[in-house]
């Protein structure tokens, strides 16, 4: 596991703005500009927010023009998917006890 790419994916889910944005683009793709009426942030916060989701990879953008569109990455979404699957394996496997400990 890389755990320095896995920490960046997670990040992008460890803040309510962030969950927020992604709820907004479960429907599809949006402007920079929707997603600034439908929240209660300002528009520096949001271009940190959407640096953080994007760096993640859990959020593509494209540019037209002046504007910035997002969208969610099915991709990245099953990668993060994979992650939690293969920790919740791994734990099972090993077990929730130290051995050295009994």
């Amino acid at each position: 596991m890389d755990y320095k790419k896995t920490a960046t994916m997670f990040k992008a889910f460890c803040d309510e703005n962030r969950l927020q944005i992604l709820s907004l683009l479960q429907s599809g793709e949006k402007c920079g500009c929707k997603l600034l009426e439908e929240m209660q942030i300002t528009q520096p916060t949001l271009s940190h927010h959407m640096k953080v989701l994007c760096d993640s990879g859990v959020v593509k953008g494209r540019k037209e023009g002046k504007w910035m569109h997002y969208s969610i990455s099915e991709e990245e979404m099953d990668a993060v998917a994979e992650t939690l699957n293969e920790l919740k394996q791994n734990m099972e496997k090993e077990g929730n006890s130290c051995e050295s400990c009994r």
